[in-house]
């Protein structure tokens, strides 16, 4: 093989060589772009929605939502123990679509005492958007927000899915304040279980 040769082969070889380099670098590119566009189109598409919710504090007549309230606390007098102490907000999104109750326990914990959302309207992000706000508006002003509720598959996986954890249980709480048998999917509520987010 005459030196000419392979010399013009080396050529060939380290052209090709660069071509698909470039090729896969070019490829890559665009993918690195495709992900970074379709992230941008998520955070767009998601502040988008909330373009469209509005939370504001409800100050007065706070009883014209005891149809929502009752919802999450099913005995009205119960739900009087925090009701004007506490601070209400509801979720707007076209109409009212969920409510909260929050109340400064002391110690750096604020508790969620009531949240629910109108039931049409359930498993479509309304109560997670309440938490989300919640966490946000109350960052440094308290170190803990905290929620109790019964032991019913119906309420804690949701609590646990916005980052709660559990905390603690207060036993037969239901069964002490309450004037008839609360059920919550199915279960028979006796213990108070406490669950924990650091904010």
């Amino acid at each position: 093989m005459s030196a000419d040769f392979s010399q013009a082969g080396s050529v060939h070889l380290a052209s090709h060589f660069v071509q698909a380099s470039a090729q896969r670098q070019k490829t890559h590119n665009q993918q690195c772009e495709w992900a970074v566009s379709n992230e941008i189109a998520h955070f767009q598409n998601q502040a988008n929605e909330m373009t469209f919710m509005n939370v504001k504090e409800i100050k007065e007549n706070k009883k014209r939502y005891i149809g929502l309230l009752l919802l999450a606390d099913e005995q009205e007098d119960m739900i009087d123990r925090y009701l004007e102490k506490g601070t209400m907000y509801v979720l707007e999104d076209d109409g009212v679509k969920a409510e909260c109750v929050v109340l400064d326990m002391g110690g750096g914990v604020l508790e969620i005492k009531n949240i629910a959302t109108v039931p049409p309207y359930q498993g479509k992000g309304y109560g997670k958007a309440l938490i989300e706000f919640i966490v946000q508006k109350y960052q440094g002003e308290y170190a803990v927000l905290q929620v109790g509720t019964g032991d019913s598959p119906a309420t804690i996986p949701f609590y646990e899915k916005c980052g709660f954890m559990r905390s603690h249980r207060i036993k037969n709480f239901f069964v002490d304040n309450y004037d008839h048998t609360i059920y919550d999917g199915g279960v028979q509520l006796i213990d108070m279980v406490y669950l924990q987010k650091n904010i």
